[in-house]
């Protein structure tokens, strides 16, 4: 498999120096805000630290403030002469003050502007080793005793494999690698409806329960059948099975509502391919990790309700689950489901446990882009190339895009009929016939 280039552009270890006495008390009642810019992405805002001593005391573990992700194209756009104008590309990180209040000290009409830095990037990261563009303090602002703000801009390469499912998911499509024009097929996906008990009730027992309650209502059970036992399984070019996403909890509606709730979210079991005992016909799997959705927003105008998805590691012969991404995606337009331990902030048990081994390392996992519950959707995944050590590590994270697929669409509300948009035909999943 041949990965496409990508760089990651990240600015991290902020910090603000005032000048004066009058630092001391700016830092009581002040606080303080970047917006960090790069043309052609969008704005990204972070807050940033009041200094007083002149010691800066750096948190090792501490997230990057932005990370922009550049592409091919990307790059060939900022090495474009004049791209920037006279002065060539950069990143532009502009620092300003506020009173105490609202959100990162951003209030329309009452931040200051301290200052700008620009940091210029070059062509360095091509050579294959990251890139150091600025790391220390830099005067901003006018005056003889300006402020000064300490950063650190790196500039790496990050190549990415890209994959998309070439139709719908319940289809049982083929998956290609894109590269460039070339769609190469390297897996294909089956999809299973199988409303009996399977192999995922003893895989799942020790990580979670089915849902919980005894439901004796008739119609609540005939909603709870259409939702269940659903699978799917990644195969190879020579037909192995490699990957697989077990729907373990159902999909059901919520006591007097019609939508998943997050009180108890439909649950798939993310697996790949174990070592199959000679003579056996049975496929063995490893558990890998465990997807949660849900459906929030309820009585929101039409579109803007939210399927929220939530993803844990389980570790092998560890008891304790790693959360490694909760995303939200528009329940009408869909959105990007992505692992990326720089654009999430981990929680104190993630903290302690580790982001685990798939994730070792930090930095960007995997994306994988999704269309509305409504929409034929396509999956569009991509995988960074270093957590990618074999064709099943790829095959695995394809399982998880095609189960948040289908969460998408087993969390739409149980008494709405809907179409795909882009065909006359019939739903595949039948979820309301």
């Amino acid at each position: 498999m041949d990965p496409q280039i990508f760089v990651r552009l990240s600015v991290a270890q902020l910090g603000l120096k005032l000048p004066g006495a009058s630092a001391r008390k700016a830092a009581r009642v002040r606080v303080c805000h970047c917006e960090i810019r790069l043309r052609g992405f969008p704005i990204q805002i972070a807050p940033v630290p009041l200094i007083n001593s002149s010691e800066f005391n750096l948190d090792p573990h501490s997230t990057n403030a932005a990370v922009f992700s550049l592409d091919e194209s990307d790059l060939k756009a900022l090495s474009k002469p004049g791209c920037f104008g006279a002065h060539g590309s950069y990143i532009e990180v502009a620092v300003y003050l506020s009173r105490r209040g609202g959100h990162c000290g951003i209030v329309t009409g009452m931040k200051r502007l301290v200052g700008v830095v620009k940091v210029d990037l070059g062509p360095e990261w091509r050579d294959g080793k990251p890139v150091l563009l600025h790391h220390g303090w830099a005067g901003i602002g006018n005056g003889v005793a300006r402020p000064e703000l300490h950063l650190r801009v790196t500039m790496e390469v990050d190549p990415r494999y890209i994959f998309e499912f070439d139709d719908e998911v319940a289809l049982n499509p083929q998956v290609v690698q894109l590269h460039g024009r070339i769609r190469q097929p390297v897996f294909s996906c089956k999809f299973i409806r199988d409303r009996r008990s399977s192999q995922a009730d003893q895989l799942g027992g020790g990580y979670w329960s089915s849902s919980g309650g005894e439901e004796k209502d008739v119609e609540m059970m005939r909603r709870r059948e259409r939702r269940k036992g659903w699978k799917v399984v990644i195969h190879d070019l020579s037909g192995s099975a490699v990957a697989s996403a077990f729907m373990t909890t159902p999909f059901v509606p919520a006591k007097d509502c019609d939508t998943v709730a997050r009180s108890n979210p439909g649950a798939w079991l993310i697996a790949r391919a174990g070592v199959t005992v000679a003579g056996s016909s049975l496929q063995s799997w490893q558990p890998w990790g465990r997807l949660e959705a849900w459906r929030e927003g309820a009585g929101a105008p039409a579109g803007k309700d939210t399927v929220c998805l939530r993803l844990h590691l389980l570790p092998e012969g560890q008891d304790a689950c790693t959360l490694v991404s909760e995303t939200p995606l528009r329940s009408d337009k869909g959105g990007e489901f992505f692992i990326d331990m720089d654009r999430q902030a981990p929680t104190a048990s993630c903290a302690a446990s580790g982001p685990g081994e798939a994730c070792a390392g930090g930095g960007f996992v995997m994306s994988c882009r999704v269309e509305g519950e409504a929409r034929s959707s396509r999956p569009l995944v991509q995988l960074a190339m270093r957590h990618v050590t074999c064709m099943e590590d790829a095959a695995m994270f394809l399982a998880l895009a095609a189960a948040v697929d289908l969460s998408v669409k087993a969390c739409r509300p149980f008494r709405r009929k809907t179409t795909t948009a882009s065909s006359s035909s019939s739903d595949p999943l039948e979820l309301d016939m």
